[in-house]
């Protein structure tokens, strides 16, 4: 009995090892997976301890943080602006 496993593995030995990279792989989607889980669970955690005023302080920032950006552009916009227009008034170009 060992000796005819023996040979149907070394027959189909290709298979046992795409068989046994199979089972490697799905080990490690699945510990992928719980590691995922326990971090969006910390995550989940920390919101529930901090509270929705925490979240609520932070998405201010961040849209404070997104009208100083939006500023910068607008004035890098005017400033784009008058050296084209400068530029084209030299070059008797019209846009």
């Amino acid at each position: 009995m060992i000796d005819r496993t023996r040979s149907w593995i070394k027959e189909n030995s290709t298979l046992v090892y795409f068989l046994i990279a199979q089972f490697i792989t799905a080990g490690a989607m699945a510990a992928s997976a719980l590691a995922y889980a326990v971090k969006l669970e910390g995550r989940v955690y920390t919101m529930e301890i901090r509270g929705a005023q925490y979240t609520v302080a932070r998405l201010d920032e961040l849209k404070l943080s997104i009208a100083k950006l939006e500023q910068s552009v607008d004035k890098n916009e005017d400033q784009i602006k008058v050296i084209r227009d400068i530029m084209t008034r030299r070059l008797n170009i019209n846009p």
